[in-house]
């Protein structure tokens, strides 16, 4: 499957999310800017510092109405810890197929052990893609501040790429 690119809809996913329910993407962030962040794991340090510094920036993404989900294929108890250590205020998806988020979004994916390599997308309030970054390893992501600013820029030319 080629990447999701600029203006084409974001396919729809059900992750189960850390305390209970279902996110629904992209239905959940239907209205607002939202960032979604495709993580490798909790054992990764480049994703807890990239959930790390998007938590910290919540506020400000907020006054951009900006919503963020992240989600990987961590068990739920994984999951609930991370949101836990690093004090996350968004939701967080646990369990992700990664065959079928890759399917869906071309996410790169380890073989061995089994994880989606981390993929990170702006959307528009209308569930098009704006951003899409894509890694096939351990770095390479998207980062709060450029995000803020990204928004930003996207808020003052609604026509620019």
């Amino acid at each position: 499957m080629p990447r999701l690119d600029y203006g084409e809809p974001f396919p729809a996913l059900s992750i189960p999310v850390v305390g209970g329910g279902m996110m629904a993407l992209p239905g959940d962030l239907a209205g607002s800017y939202g960032v979604i962040l495709i993580y490798r794991g909790s054992w990764c340090p480049y994703c807890n510092a990239q959930l790390a510094a998007f938590s910290r920036a919540l506020d400000t993404l907020g006054e951009l109405g900006v919503k963020v989900v992240a989600f990987s294929v961590d068990d739920e108890e994984t999951s609930a810890a991370l949101v836990a250590k690093r004090r996350l205020q968004f939701p967080v998806g646990h369990s992700a197929d990664a065959g079928k988020v890759a399917a869906a979004t071309a996410a790169y994916v380890n073989d061995d052990p089994h994880y989606l390599q981390s993929t990170g997308f702006i959307l528009a309030p209308d569930a098009t893609v704006r951003l899409a970054v894509y890694s096939s390893g351990a770095i390479g992501r998207l980062v709060a501040e450029d995000v803020v600013g990204f928004i930003r820029y996207l808020a003052e030319h609604p026509q620019a790429r």
